[in-house]
């Protein structure tokens, strides 16, 4: 097994979990078909910072909400695939459409619906709740939790070392 800080200098893109990573989790049910999640603001500034630094950043959900859609748009990701559940079909086609090594892509996820695309990916990573086969699998498992600065904490680690982090 590789350093972790050797393959940071590999990264060329990121790709998201969303449930679990960017949020802790929780789905708050309100009506028939409508949840709220809560998403951390400092992961989010990291998001449109690094694809401000020309980083491909892509998010794959077996989830499927309009709110998630237009939170990620606003943040200047492009390449969001909700209601996904081969995960890696979606990986395949977000690193062909950027001409990218599966090797370079920096792949976060938390629990067994990201084991197989986690495999697919160079630098698998998780929050420190991940599911415990998720961390046996990841390069990097974060001091923080899903929802609570985990991709900030991958993308700033990921920029600092690259030299593009203020």
């Amino acid at each position: 097994m590789s350093n972790f800080k050797e393959d940071l200098q590999k990264v060329r893109a990121f790709v998201f979990d969303v449930d679990g990573v960017f949020t802790d989790g929780k789905l708050y049910l309100f009506g028939q078909d409508e949840f709220v999640r809560a998403m951390n603001i400092k992961d989010g500034y990291a998001v449109r910072y690094a694809i401000n630094q020309g980083y491909p950043i892509g998010v794959i959900s077996g989830g499927d909400s309009d709110a998630v859609h237009h939170r990620f748009r606003k943040l200047g990701v492009t390449d969001i695939y909700l209601n996904t559940f081969d995960k890696k079909d979606k990986l395949e086609e977000f690193y062909f459409q950027y001409d990218l090594d599966p090797s370079s892509i920096l792949y976060m996820g938390d629990d067994i619906p990201d084991y197989e695309v986690m495999q697919e990916c160079g630098i698998p990573t998780c929050p420190s709740d991940a599911a415990e086969e998720i961390k046996a699998l990841s390069t990097y498992i974060s001091d923080f939790k899903g929802g609570q600065g985990c991709v900030r904490d991958v993308i700033e680690q990921v920029l600092r070392l690259q030299g593009k982090w203020l």
